[in-house]
C-alpha cells in the first residue's frame, strides 16, 4: 500500500513537472515586454493613423461584406488593393485560380533585396469577409497593414532578405480550412519550388484594444498566464514556428509601445491556426499569425457590427509601425 502511494505521488509530482515545462515552453517569449519604454513619432504614428482608418472604412463600406456569397463583392476590394500598391509605385502580380467557375486573385508586390539569392518571408491578409459582415477589423484591418507596409518597404527596402506581400482571397467559410483557400492554394504552389522560404506572417483581426478588466477570454486555462484585459498584441505559432514566433516579438518589444504576448501551442488549441498561416503550415513552413485575438476579446467578430467605428485606430496604428519593425528585421 505505501509503495502504492508513493508511485502515485511520483506519477503525480513527473506530470506535474513535464506539464510545467511544457507550459513554460509554449509561453516563454524573449523581451521582456514593454521593458525599453518605446515612444514613437507621434506625427508618424498620427499619419499612418489616419492612412489606416481610410483603408478600413473604404473596405468595410458594405453591410454585405467582401465575399463569394454575394456577387461582385469581392472585386472592389481586389480592385482597391491593387490600385493601392500602384498608386505607392509598385507593380501588382496575380496569382490566380479558379473555383466553382469563379476565378479569384491573390494579390502579390514582391520586395527583393541586395542578395538575389537571399531568404524570402511572406506576409499576407486575406481581403474577404464573413459573409454579411462589413469586416473591418476581420480583416480590413489586416490588409490596410499590408497597404501601409507596402508603402513602408517602398521607402525603405529589405536589406537581409525579400519580402513579398499578399492579399490572399477566401480565407473565411465555407473555404476556411480547406485547400480551397487562397493562401492554401498558394503554399502549394510554392512547396515544390527551391525557393528559400524564411517563414510567413498573416495579419488577421489587429485593430480592437481595451484596457477594461476581464475584457480578454482564452481557452481553458490558458488565463492562468495571460493578462485579463485586451490590450495587447499577440503573436501565436504552433510548435514548429517557435523560432519565428519569438524572433518576431523580440523585435515587436524592441520598437514599440503596445504590450504583446506570444505562443507556440500545439495545434489542437483553438485559435491557434484560425487564419492563412495554417495553409503554410500543411507544406512545413514556419508561420505566425499577428492578431488582437479576434473572438476571444471582439464581440462584433463575424458579425454585422464589424464595423470601422468598432477599431482602437491609435492602438492599431502604433502596433502596425511595430510590424514594420519587426520586417525591417
Amino acid at each position: 500500500m505505501i509503495n502504492i502511494t508513493k508511485s502515485l505521488i511520483y506519477g503525480l509530482l513527473l506530470f506535474l513537472l513535464a506539464f510545467v515545462t511544457i507550459v513554460i515552453y509554449m509561453t516563454w517569449m524573449p523581451g521582456p515586454d514593454l521593458e525599453n519604454k518605446v515612444a514613437e513619432d507621434k506625427l508618424v504614428i498620427a499619419d499612418l493613423r489616419e492612412r489606416l482608418k481610410s483603408h478600413v472604412v473604404t473596405l468595410a463600406s458594405s453591410d454585405t461584406g467582401r465575399n463569394y456569397l454575394v456577387e461582385d463583392t469581392l472585386t472592389p476590394a481586389h480592385d482597391y488593393i491593387a490600385r493601392q500598391f500602384s498608386d505607392i509605385g509598385l507593380t501588382a502580380r496575380y496569382h490566380s485560380y479558379e473555383l466553382y467557375e469563379e476565378e479569384y486573385s491573390n494579390i502579390i508586390v514582391d520586395f527583393p533585396s541586395k542578395n538575389k539569392d537571399s531568404a524570402v518571408l511572406i506576409i499576407g491578409a486575406h481581403y474577404d469577409s464573413v459573409g454579411n459582415s462589413p469586416g473591418a477589423n476581420d480583416n480590413a484591418s489586416g490588409v490596410a497593414a499590408l497597404i501601409e507596409l507596402a508603402r513602408y518597404l517602398a521607402n525603405k527596402p529589405p536589406a537581409h532578405y525579400k519580402v513579398r506581400l499578399i492579399a490572399f482571397a477566401n480565407e473565411e467559410p465555407p473555404y476556411f480550412q480547406t485547400d480551397e483557400m487562397g493562401s492554401f492554394v498558394y503554399a502549394r504552389s510554392i512547396s515544390n519550388t527551391n525557393e528559400n522560404v524564411l517563414g510567413m506572417i498573416s495579419l488577421e483581426t489587429i485593430g480592437y484594444y481595451t484596457d477594461e478588466k476581464g475584457s480578454q477570454e482564452y481557452p481553458e486555462l490558458f488565463h492562468l498566464f495571460y493578462p485579463d484585459a485586451g490590450n495587447f498584441v499577440s503573436f501565436v505559432g504552433d510548435l514548429g514556428s517557435r523560432e519565428l514566433v519569438t524572433s518576431a516579438i523580440s523585435l515587436f518589444r524592441k520598437n514599440s509601445s503596445v504590450s504583446s504576448e506570444g505562443v507556440s501551442s500545439p495545434v489542437i488549441m483553438p485559435g491557434i491556426g484560425w487564419s492563412d498561416h495554417w495553409s503554410f503550415w500543411q507544406f512545413d513552413y514556419q508561420a505566425i499569425m499577428i492578431t488582437d485575438t479576434a473572438p476571444y476579446r471582439y464581440e462584433h467578430y463575424h458579425k454585422n457590427t464589424d464595423t470601422p467605428d468598432k477599431l482602437n485606430y491609435d492602438q492599431y496604428a502604433k502596433v502596425v509601425y511595430g510590424v514594420f519593425k519587426v520586417v525591417e528585421g
